[in-house]
């Protein structure tokens, strides 16, 4: 580290001359790589993806490409089947207008199962084409226009709900909103990131973490347009570079100009403190952007191209943001470090006075610290053991607007709760037909189906299939509720032609056995890697040893927050009005245990590695904790405010 920042001081312009080049063309080329970025939630291999992929193939759409509920009450007074050619014909309209959706109804099921009890609704359930990027319009906005015309031409009340509609949340309406915006949420976050820095430094040297997170942000987008040549790369990865790159680079930066500042206290030349403050603080640099890395090149062990291409694309992140902070940053505290920092506000010349006495506590009473620690822990965790994985329910997904007005009249009217998320089985065969009837008739008994229907419809019928819409009793959204898709397949796979079952509770039975089968050997590996990378930074086994426990632990009460207050509603309501989720989202505990895994142990190898430093320089534990901590409490506590803050980006 002491040859690299020497090798930087002596060529300070040429390097910044590289970083300038590097950013300014991973700017003139952002666009180009987010368009080169793939939105593939893939499943090779899965049941349940193998069929939907046949769907789209065979038909245009499937149900994991999106269904809504298309709904036609009449007036007060009167019935469906009084007003039968007028509803009949708002639902022949839409088949006319939009062919490349599929529709099943009473018209083309002859189920009496599409009309409520007090026979005013009668509804259908439209089936989506295959999504493909954030300029994709669902089908229930597209056919808005016609659904408006048909509602003011017959009198009607023509509403629409279903899953994807309510995840768009409160809205009052079906219009939309705008994609997410990499470069808007970027800046909001950056913003935040220099309310703390101000704080921390009150100086203009609170502008250069973020000169370095900019260069270090645009130069890994120039990376994962190369990376993108070779092998796809998720649409994801552009936020996840935002979100970390922005935290990370930032984090690093701390690090080294908080010593930096703290070497020129103690009275060390500007170059010399250039050169300590790489070789203490940009050690520990090394060590960390390492663990980082480790964790998400780890995900390239799932069976799950999404999650693959995110820890290729995710890996470039710390690295990235790592060799930005070791060579930019020195070049530029060693030219305009001292005329940047000031007003000189705030002094580095001794440890933060809280942490220390924070520390001293510790140390004086630390039994009963890790006694209360290990309490918090543990009631942390405990929830994790009920962890249920899946799909928001939609209680939780939006609370007020057109579309949970219209899914509650159609509930109080004895429509299942499954209709909006219903399964598709597809049939092949020399008589697809006869095999589809017969799959229906071997449903009717299956627990937890409400109703399953072929349509006698050429729209349902193509290329030698047919396809069976089965409308599960309740919300296929989780693993527990799930279930019943495996009562469906040990029905249907028994039958002659039948070649599988698609819809969202085939997706969380696909998931479930892709990922999470793999989760313990992610976790091994992950921490693996991780012991021995510490074992080489700190020449010891106990401390790598101690460090991995302790961040599983850590990791482990992170996710027992995340069920208390999202899956179970303690704290989600009151804070975001949104109700309890009933489960996490499928692919998420996976990710976040690879991202937080690595962001934590970050934080702790800051810690250590200055209570090392202490320690080999009086020889005293009790020191090195005190001095250790106080010198990096209030650095740790800042880093993560500020990427608390760049967390709104997802």
């Amino acid at each position: 580290m002491v040859r690299l920042a020497e090798l930087v001081l002596r060529h300070k312009a040429l390097v910044a001359v590289f970083w300038l080049v590097a950013m300014v063309a991973g700017g003139a080329t952002a666009g180009l790589t987010t368009e080169r970025l793939v939105v593939d939630f893939s499943l090779p291999g899965q049941s349940g993806y193998e069929t939907e992929k046949q769907l789209v193939e065979t038909y245009g759409g499937g149900p994991d490409e999106g269904t809504h509920v298309l709904a036609v009450t009449v007036p007060e007074g009167t019935t469906v089947d009084a007003e039968r050619d007028a509803v009949d014909g708002v639902f022949r309209a839409h088949e006319r207008e939009y062919p490349q959706y599929r529709m099943v109804w009473q018209g083309n099921s002859g189920s009496d199962s599409f009309v409520t009890d007090d026979g005013r609704t009668a509804y259908g359930i439209v089936v989506d084409e295959k999504f493909t990027s954030f300029d994709f319009v669902p089908a229930f906005r597209a056919t808005l226009p016609l659904l408006e015309a048909q509602e003011a031409a017959t009198g009607f009340d023509v509403r629409t709900t279903g899953y994807f509609e309510l995840s768009e949340g409160n809205a009052e309406s079906s219009e939309g909103g705008e994609p997410p915006s990499v470069l808007k949420e970027t800046l909001f976050g950056a913003l935040g990131a220099l309310v703390v820095l101000l704080f921390v430094f009150a100086s203009f040297l609170a502008l250069v973490p973020l000169a370095i997170a900019a260069v270090s942000i645009l130069s890994t987008f120039l990376c994962v347009l190369a990376v993108s040549t070779v092998t796809d790369v998720s649409f994801v990865v552009q936020f996840l570079i935002a979100l970390v790159g922005l935290g990370l680079a930032i984090d690093y930066s701390l690090l080294i100009v908080t010593r930096w500042r703290e070497e020129r206290e103690h009275g060390r030349e500007n170059g010399d403190a250039v050169i300590e403050s790489m070789r203490t603080a940009g050690h520990a640099v090394v060590s960390s952007a390492g663990t980082v890395a480790i964790s998400l090149l780890a995900l390239v062990v799932v069976p799950v191209p999404f999650l693959r291409s995110m820890g290729f694309g995710g890996m470039l992140i710390p690295l990235v943001s790592m060799l930005v902070v070791l060579t930019l940053l020195p070049a530029m505290l060693g030219g305009i470090g001292p005329r940047v920092d000031w007003p000189r506000i705030r002094h580095e010349s001794s440890a933060s006075r809280a942490w220390t006495a924070w520390a001293r506590g510790v140390a004086r009473h630390r039994w009963v610290a890790a006694g209360v620690g290990m309490l918090l822990l543990v009631l942390l965790i405990a929830p994790v053991f009920d962890i249920k994985v899946g799909l928001p329910r939609t209680e939780s997904l939006a609370t007020q607007g057109p579309a949970v007005e219209t899914l509650g009249d159609l509930r109080d009217g004895g429509v299942p709760a499954g209709v909006v998320t219903p399964l598709e089985v597809l049939v092949r065969g020399d008589d697809p037909v006869a095999s589809a009837d017969r799959v229906v008739d071997e449903l009717a008994s299956v627990d937890g189906v409400a109703f399953a229907v072929a349509p006698d419809d050429p729209a349902w019928q193509k290329d030698g299939t047919a396809v069976v819409h089965v409308v599960p009793e309740r919300e296929l959204v989780d693993i527990e509720t799930s279930q019943v898709v495996e009562r469906v397949q040990d029905v249907v796979l028994q039958i002659d032609g039948v070649e599988g079952v698609a819809g969202a509770g085939a997706t969380v039975l696909d998931y479930t056995d892709a990922v999470f089968k793999r989760l313990p050997a992610v976790m091994a590996l992950i921490a693996l890697a991780t012991f021995l990378l510490l074992v080489r930074t700190f020449r010891s086994l106990l401390l790598p040893l101690k460090a991995v426990l302790l961040n599983v632990l850590s990791v482990a009460a992170t996710f027992g927050f995340v069920v208390l207050f999202w899956q179970y509603g303690n704290g989600s309501e009151a804070v975001f009005d949104i109700a309890s989720t009933g489960a996490i989202t499928f692919w998420l505990p996976v990710l976040i245990f690879a991202f937080l895994f690595g962001l934590s142990m970050d934080y702790e190898v800051f810690i250590l590695s200055r209570m090392r430093e202490e320690y080999d320089r009086t020889g005293s534990t009790r020191v090195a904790v005190t001095e250790g901590l106080g010198r990096t409490g209030r650095l740790v506590t800042s880093a993560a405010l500020i990427l608390l803050g760049a967390a709104r980006l997802e």
